[in-house]
């Protein structure tokens, strides 16, 4: 790539013009100075183009694992953790994600959580995650119009429209449409357990 350009003020002037009063400008005159000033305006639009596309590249949505850790999932992260289900949930999805609040894990029999993070009960962990999962990206307005579906771990989950509230199993839907990058995370006050 060859060397930038610097503009300046005097890289921005035509040549030949004159400011004067006792010598008014042409016509032409004005006409040279205005493309001078709008070209030098579309340069500087170009070089400032790369910071602005790198700034976009940042904003970029989040998959489902660095959402879930940036909304403060931290149980569901960790069990996702224990799990070793961080690069499937990193993936290309896309996934629909039932995700239980921290509450929600604290609402389990005294003991439970701290059973199911250990290496012994990985498989058992693994299933009631993947009963969280359902493959695709399924919306709100998509869930809403199920009676079921089909996770990852292979059993169905209950949808049942109450009101105006969803019930995933024996647990409200709190916040729906968490858009990530691979899918989408609908937020949940209770953990989901399989009946196997």
């Amino acid at each position: 790539m060859g060397a930038t350009k610097i503009f300046t003020a005097n890289t921005c002037r035509p040549p030949n013009v004159r400011l004067s009063n006792k010598n008014p400008l042409s016509f032409l005159e004005i006409e040279m100075y205005r493309f001078t000033l709008l070209s030098c305006v579309a340069a500087i639009a170009l070089i400032a183009m790369p910071n602005a596309k790198a700034d976009h590249h940042n904003e970029k949505t989040k998959d489902i694992v660095d959402t879930a850790v940036a909304a403060k999932f931290n149980t569901l992260v960790a069990a996702v953790k224990a799990g070793g289900l961080v690069e499937t949930l990193k993936g290309d999805g896309p996934f629909t994600v039932f995700a239980p609040t921290d509450e929600a894990f604290a609402e389990l029999p005294e003991g439970a959580l701290a059973d199911l993070l250990k290496p012994e009960n990985k498989s058992k962990l693994q299933a009631i995650l993947k009963y969280h999962v359902v493959p695709g990206k399924v919306t709100a307005k998509q869930v809403t119009s199920l009676n079921d579906a089909t996770t990852v771990e292979g059993s169905k989950v209950k949808i049942e429209v109450k009101g105006d509230k969803v019930m995933i199993n024996n647990a409200t839907v709190k916040k729906a449409d968490v858009m990530c990058s691979n899918g989408v995370i609908h937020v949940i006050d209770k953990v989901l357990i399989p009946s196997s």
